[in-house]
């Protein structure tokens, strides 16, 4: 059987509003699941492929900042 994650999880979201997509992250993050994280690698993805290059500098900083301070507990 083979199955696209990445197609699955568009699929999913694909008729969701804005207030939905809001949600589904914010509680994907806050519950911090180590199930949610290929549907918030997917989202990733989707924006580093839409991000021109200040964007994706801008995201990498973020990240940096964020690593810097260790992981969440």
């Amino acid at each position: 059987m083979d199955i696209n994650i990445r197609q699955h999880i568009i699929n999913n979201f694909k008729g969701d509003n804005y207030e939905q997509l809001r949600k589904a992250i914010d509680e994907s993050v806050k519950a911090q699941d180590e199930i949610t994280l290929p549907g918030l690698g997917v989202f990733f993805e989707l924006i580093w492929e839409e991000s021109d290059n200040e964007m994706k500098d801008q995201i990498i900083m973020l990240i940096k900042q964020r690593v810097q301070k260790g992981p969440v507990l």
